[in-house]
């Protein structure tokens, strides 16, 4: 599945596509820096080598004139080897001079270089050797005075080159040194942006990552420890806290689960407890009414009242018992299409005819069928308005509102307008014997949410809209309630 434009994936994504990015461009700069400074390094290499060159070449040329002056003071041809290879050097060194001039004034004073080195060479074999061998002084110092000339050109050209050479040097020293600074003023800036925005995706993962998976892991061993009313914030926009919103559907529901678990385990002990002994204690009881009906036909004053309250008690017995028994048995069987306003309105026509209902105005209101076991469906009807009257009071109200959903499901809710129900009363409103109520059994409800679970549904209890408790039957589609009955 692809993360949407929100999720914490994304987000993760293009903070570190960001931080790779800006650690690619801050190595981009400086790999260019550093090639701009290997090539300056490189250059400085070639004009240090030219300067070399040049000062190479004057020292050859003041070898060759020190041959062509060691044979007119010797005044023989011993230095004429000596002469030829400091003039070799001199060659070797001017036509490397001309392959490194760069521009046409270079290669000029090269030129005179080479011409006048030519010349000297000359003068040397044809003029000076031979008017030294023959003697002739005259001869030797025109020839002198003409080779001091050449060479003074050559080591003029030659210092030249050197300090051009020299000069080309220090602007490219100078241009190594700019490059040097502003990559190291470059590279901190990279690296420190670099370093600040790790910062802050560091923070960001610590605040949208391993905060929510550090909740989550609590959240976690919590319900190790048995705490399932243990939650979680909700507050991550990405998929952690979809992941929260889901630990907490999933915590609801294994507390509910349990929650119904532990009911239908006491349900289930208290109808085998009630199957038990029913029996035995039905027939003493109803040997105590036989009894006291007789007597009641012959006692007179406040024997005959006697009578009344033991009449009374044994039939209270009879009442627990018999909601013990219903605990037991929710029920089992076929369901019949009951329409759902019929059978309220005939609960309430029954219990007005009681006189259960009093001065209480009670509406109905809304229309729906559903399938269940019409004797156990009229129970819980008449169980959870007989409640809502009592709690409404004198003169009070009760609503009885039916709605239809879309895939067949039902409900009725049952309003008063009493005084509601404080949370721990609304915590074990369907606990076996828990009443608020003086003369209560404590069965009613418990009975009531035994068959709405048989039949695959569910009674809620809440605020209604008349202000007091509202008790709402939910009811399942017709083949959800078949599979819970068969």
């Amino acid at each position: 599945m692809r993360p949407s434009a929100g999720s914490t994936t994304r987000k993760l994504l293009l903070a570190f596509g960001a931080l790779v990015a800006l650690f690619a461009a801050a190595s981009g700069f400086a790999l260019g820096r550093l090639s701009d400074i290997h090539e300056g390094s490189r250059t400085l290499r070639e004009a240090g080598g030219r300067v070399r060159d040049a000062l190479e070449l004057a020292t050859a040329v003041r070898d060759e004139y020190a041959h062509l002056a060691h044979t007119v003071i010797l005044g023989n041809a011993s230095h004429v080897r000596f002469h030829s290879e400091a003039r070799a050097r001199v060659e070797a060194l001017t036509r490397k001079l001309w392959d490194q001039a760069q521009d046409a004034e270079e290669r000029a004073w090269v030129a005179d270089i080479r011409e006048s080195g030519d010349a000297l060479d000359r003068l040397y074999r044809e003029s000076l050797l031979p008017a030294v061998l023959a003697k002739d002084q005259g001869a030797v110092t025109a020839a002198h005075g003409h080779a001091l000339e050449k060479v003074n050109i050559i080591q003029a050209r030659a210092d030249a080159l050197a300090s051009r050479f020299d000069a080309s040097i220090g602007r490219f020293e100078d241009h190594v040194a700019a490059v040097e600074r502003a990559s190291f003023r470059w590279a901190l800036l990279f690296l420190g942006g670099a370093t600040l925005f790790a910062a802050g995706v560091g923070v960001y993962i610590g605040n949208s990552v391993a905060r929510p998976v550090a909740r989550l892991s609590e959240g976690a061993a919590r319900l190790s420890q048995g705490d399932l009313r243990t939650r979680i914030p909700e507050d991550d926009p990405g998929e952690l806290g979809q992941l929260a919103a889901q630990f907490n559907r999933m915590m609801e529901a294994v507390r509910t689960h349990q929650e119904q678990w532990v009911q239908h385990e006491k349900l289930a002990g208290i109808g085998r407890l009630a199957a038990g002994v029913a029996h035995e204690i039905n027939n003493p009881l109803g040997v105590i009414l036989g009894y006291v009906r007789l007597l009641q036909r012959k006692a007179e004053g406040g024997l005959a009242e006697d009578l009344k309250v033991v009449e009374e008690e044994a039939m209270r017995c009879q009442d627990i018992v018999e909601g013990l028994l219903d605990l037991s048995r929710p029920g089992r069987g076929p369901l019949e299409r009951v329409p759902l306003r019929e059978a309220c309105e005939d609960v309430v026509g029954r219990l007005r005819e009681a006189a259960r209902l009093g001065d209480v105005r009670v509406s109905v209101e809304g229309e729906a069928a559903a399938w269940v076991q019409p004797p156990r469906l009229r129970q819980v009807l008449l169980n959870l308005v007989k409640n809502a009257a009592e709690a409404a009071g004198e003169g009070g109200s009760v609503e009885v509102r039916i709605e239809a959903g879309g895939d067949g499901a039902t409900s009725v809710a049952v309003s008063d307008s009493g005084p509601g129900m404080t949370p721990e009363e609304r915590a074990r409103l369907f606990e076996p014997f828990f009443t608020t109520k003086p003369t209560g059994t404590g069965l009613g409800l418990a009975v009531s949410q035994a068959i709405a679970e048989a039949h695959g549904g569910r009674i809620e209890a809440d605020t209604g809209p008349l202000g007091g408790a509202r008790f709402t039957l939910r009811l399942p589609p017709p083949t959800r309630a078949q599979e819970a009955l068969s």
